[in-house]
């Protein structure tokens, strides 16, 4: 079994020396028992501060969970290694590189890590640009400005005679369009110089949406009871609201946890965590046992504790191809609208409606990390002789668990910033460098 497989061992002899019961540790770390159960038994890759809190709670350092800090370095150069080819480095000599010059070992997988966060940076400032309103409404405001002024002073130039009333009038129209300009220019250098942080702000109704699910981990308690209704979502709403949310983000939000209700009053929660405990993270095993839809259990998935069953993402897409929700996962960069690879499976299940698929998917560009990629597509409300069915897809992401092996396939983010080459699905260039 691979090194990085056997942390959950390695936790578990460590709490067994301590004299430590399986409930404690769960407790000390935050999470429940039955996910730690998972971890020990090498069910789920652990990393960041779920492993922190164990190593806090076991008192020892987190790299003696993960076999040492040389371990670490070899992980982090195989990372930077990438995808085997002909031409590469000699992975088998890896070890070997990284004690013999563990100086130059250290300082290329540090550069590889910087080069994940420029890459990132990329990917972020490019969607912003593509996306943000307020950033083009600024431009087509500058642009304007400009074009009025010089058109005005174009007949100012080219006019051999003009009476001095109207001379006065362009005069003025070129004074007013200067001060439009100066304002527009001095907003759109505040507005950018009052986001240092490359992270994407919120310029949409969608993007309100989801960072008010964001910020309750996508898990709403409140809509967890059995008996709640729709008085508890109008209570959230208006909460939400009263909290500045706009009219447009109100709606989206009231929709999406609706359709929570729907889904925590379909599988209660208890009694879910339980078919998880004994089914794994199976959405077809799952389906199966509780008589719910594909669709209906990657959402319930998607909305569980983290604390109880690790980390899930969930993207949603429209038959346009359109994201119109995303739960994020470690690795795996999802654009903020539209123009997603074609590659992802989410489009691949457009065309086979209801025939689940599975994958092995990594991220080109993004570090050797894989995930397990679970995707359907379902109808979501009737056709009739006028109207065409409404489909929507659905993928579900989890940790790869590195058992079931397979192919991985190469995707991207979209194609502006993939580096993958000679790609079929290509629609556009790459403004990433080659080998980025």
């Amino acid at each position: 079994m691979p090194d990085r497989l056997m942390i959950g061992t390695r936790i578990r002899e460590r709490r067994v020396l301590n004299g430590m019961r399986q409930s404690d540790l769960a407790q000390r770390a935050g999470i429940s028992p039955s996910y730690l159960n998972l971890i020990e038994h090498n069910h789920r890759r652990i990393g960041g501060k779920t492993l922190l809190k164990l190593a806090e709670a076991l008192k020892v350092e987190p790299s003696q969970l993960t076999q040492g800090a040389e371990a670490t370095l070899i992980s982090g150069l195989r990372e930077a290694a990438g995808k085997p080819r002909n031409d590469g480095p000699e992975l088998d000599r890896t070890e070997e590189f990284a004690g013999r010059y563990p100086g130059w070992a250290s300082l290329l997988s540090d550069l590889h890590r910087r080069t994940q966060t420029l890459e990132r940076t990329i990917e972020t400032l490019t969607d912003r640009l593509a996306h943000d309103p307020f950033l083009a409404d600024s431009l087509h405001e500058v642009i304007s400005a400009v074009t009025a002024i010089r058109a005005t002073s174009s007949i100012l130039v080219e006019t051999e005679a003009i009476e001095p009333e109207w001379q006065a009038r362009f005069h003025r129209n070129i004074n007013e369009d200067s001060a439009r300009l100066t304002e527009g220019a001095q907003a759109l250098v505040r507005y950018l110089e009052a986001a240092p942080n490359t992270e994407a702000e919120l310029t949409s109704p969608q993007d309100e949406m989801h960072a008010y699910l964001a910020a309750r981990g996508y898990h709403l308690p409140e809509l967890e009871r059995e008996m709640a209704g729709p008085r508890d979502v109008a209570r959230l709403i208006d909460a939400a609201a009263s909290e500045g949310m706009s009219s447009p983000a109100q709606n989206l939000t009231r929709e999406a946890l609706l359709r929570y209700m729907e889904d925590a009053a379909a599988l209660p929660l208890r009694a879910f965590l339980a078919r998880v405990a004994t089914l794994g993270l199976r959405p077809d095993r799952l389906a199966e046992a509780t008589g719910a839809d594909m669709a209906r259990v990657f959402r319930r998935l998607a909305s569980l504790p983290e604390t109880d069953v690790g980390e899930v993402g969930l993207v949603i897409c429209d038959a346009s191809g359109t994201l119109t929700f995303r739960k994020p996962i470690a690795g795996f960069a999802t654009p903020r609208m539209a123009g997603a690879c074609a590659l992802w499976p989410l489009y691949q299940v457009l065309s086979q409606p209801q025939v689940p698929l599975r994958l092995r998917l990594r991220q080109a560009g993004r570090g050797a990390e894989v995930i397990e990629a679970f995707a359907v597509a379902a109808q979501t409300g009737p056709a009739g002789f006028d109207r065409p069915p409404l489909m929507q897809a659905l993928m579900l992401m989890l940790p790869d668990p590195g058992e079931t092996g397979g192919a991985v396939r190469p995707i991207g983010v979209s194609c502006r910033i993939c580096p993958l080459a000679d790609c079929a699905a290509r629609r556009e260039p790459s403004i990433v460098a080659e080998g980025m």
